[in-house]
């Protein structure tokens, strides 16, 4: 199985947003913004899988086609995603992000299902994939406030996103088999597994979206007297 892995609308605010944080999409919005952007980016991300995996099978194997899928999720993610940063620079602070997170995702998710394969392997690579990529998002964006509740939510979302995608594909595999022809049911496999890039990327984005945003979420007034008052 494939692990891994924006709508082009006007954000609910400005887009070059400074360090005042002004302008930022908030929790929902980032969630909503992460969600329908990484579809988009899964679906593209997928393709390769959906119209390349044949070309793989003799062009290095599944850890070539890993790796090609992988890197259409790191490159066009920043694309679509860096709205979610707060402050200037947001392209290059997303990649700064995101890049290594989802790298090492990527290799934890696909270590667990090589050894352990579907079922055991998947949940496995979940919620270990989910644990790397929200502990260094949190270390690279220099914040680990929110940190537990961001990795809750990611894990569910994501999980998700990607056992609805096998299901969908599933479902659609079996319409597949009644194909008048080969075309038509080549054209139904195709879209199988686009369906399971959609719906990964909605799970993974949305909890993509949470999770920066919490992460990058600013101490309340009340946590400010506190800590001040702590540290007399």
């Amino acid at each position: 199985m494939i692990p891994t892995t924006a709508p082009h609308a006007s954000p609910p605010g400005p887009a070059g947003a400074g360090a005042s944080g002004q302008g930022h999409l908030g929790l929902l919005g980032s969630t909503a913004w992460g969600g329908l952007g990484f579809a988009l980016v899964g679906t593209a991300a997928f393709s390769v899988w959906a119209f390349g995996g044949g070309w793989f099978r003799t062009h290095g194997g599944e850890g070539a086609l890993y790796a090609a899928i992988a890197a259409v999720f790191v490159v066009l993610s920043g694309l679509f995603l860096h709205p979610l940063i707060r402050g200037p620079r947001r392209l290059a602070r997303f990649y700064g992000a995101f890049g290594p997170a989802f790298v090492v995702y990527s290799v934890v998710w696909s270590a667990c299902w090589f050894w352990l394969k579907s079922g055991p392997g998947e949940w496995l690579g979940a919620a270990a994939g989910s644990a790397a990529f929200v502990g260094l998002a949190a270390w690279r964006l220099g914040s680990a406030r929110g940190f537990w509740p961001a990795l809750a939510v990611f894990f569910v979302l994501h999980s998700a996103g990607y056992f609805a995608g096998g299901k969908s594909m599933n479902l659609l595999l079996g319409l597949a088999k009644g194909a008048a022809g080969p075309e038509e049911r080549a054209r139904w496999v195709a879209l199988a597994k686009l369906s399971w890039g959609v719906s990964y990327g909605l799970g993974f984005g949305a909890g993509l979206g949470y999770a920066f945003a919490m992460l990058q979420a600013r101490p309340s007034p009340s946590d400010s007297v506190h800590g001040a008052a702590s540290g007399k």
